[in-house]
């Protein structure tokens, strides 16, 4: 299957802000590692990392604008259904379970991190489902 334009788009797009997160973050490890950073500027650096990966869900976004093909746009918003699913099921068990101290407490941007792997298994749904298409 041919990638169409607003596919093409999407594809780049999560390059580049890939490229980004890999960029921001290892340099902002480091520093915190070393505890170099403290007040404002240790907030501001804090939040950093995070731009580019709220960047992810507005390229979903503007993929979901942009792509023409009813189809694949369907394709696309079932596999973020099924990776919303995912996310909100394991973070509402997880924060029972945590709540009662049955398991480490769990930081917040994991919660992200889970959704992009049910994104992945949204595809592979997909791909079960509607075969060569999706």
């Amino acid at each position: 299957m041919v990638a169409s334009p607003a596919q093409r788009r999407y594809n780049r797009r999560i390059i580049i802000l890939s490229i980004v997160y890999a960029a921001v973050l290892m340099p902002v490890c480091w520093l915190f590692a070393r505890h170099l950073v403290s007040g404002p500027l240790a907030y501001v650096l804090g939040i950093l990392p995070a731009v580019p990966v709220c960047g992810f869900f507005v390229v979903i976004g503007l993929y979901f604008a942009d792509e023409r093909d009813e189809y694949v746009r369907m394709l696309m918003a079932r596999q973020s259904l099924i990776a919303t699913g995912i996310t909100m099921t394991a973070a509402t068990f997880w924060g029972f379970l945590e709540n009662f101290d049955l398991v480490p407490h769990a930081v917040a941007y994991v919660w992200p991190i889970v959704w992009f792997g049910g994104l992945g298994i949204g595809g592979c749904v997909n791909k079960l489902s509607y075969g060569r298409a999706a």
